[in-house]
């Protein structure tokens, strides 16, 4: 069950890795395809989005400074704390942008917060 924690934890954080990268590097180019939006309405928001993706950055680091924590109970509150943090901004973002940012942030979020508790 570790492991699977691990990957998820690993998943997650790579998730919010792309996310940096788009908001960040990619707004106004891959950014009109990833959102259904016109270069012009992204052009407008491009610091703003640079802004997010900086958040989602520090998202996917505390989520990747787990792998080097050993007490398992200190690794779990690290990871729980990160995750929810996630959890709680795709929920966000699914009543405010769109329902599609539950299912990619949210759910696997969630789904590793369950694990952890369950394997203790």
């Amino acid at each position: 069950m570790n492991l699977v924690i691990q990957i998820l934890i690993g998943f997650v954080a790579l998730i919010h890795c792309y996310i940096l990268w788009l908001e960040m590097f990619a707004w106004t180019t891959r950014g009109p395809k990833a959102f259904n939006k016109s270069l012009q309405e992204l052009e407008k928001s491009k610091t703003l989005a640079a802004n997010q993706g900086l958040y989602n950055g520090f998202l996917a680091a505390g989520l990747f400074w787990t792998f080097f924590i050993s007490d398992t109970h200190w690794h779990n509150n690290v990871a729980l704390f990160f995750l929810t943090c996630v959890a709680i901004a795709g929920l966000y973002g699914s009543f405010t942008v769109t329902k599609k940012i539950f299912y990619i942030q949210a759910v696997p979020a969630l789904l590793t917060i369950a694990l952890i508790l369950i394997n203790g």
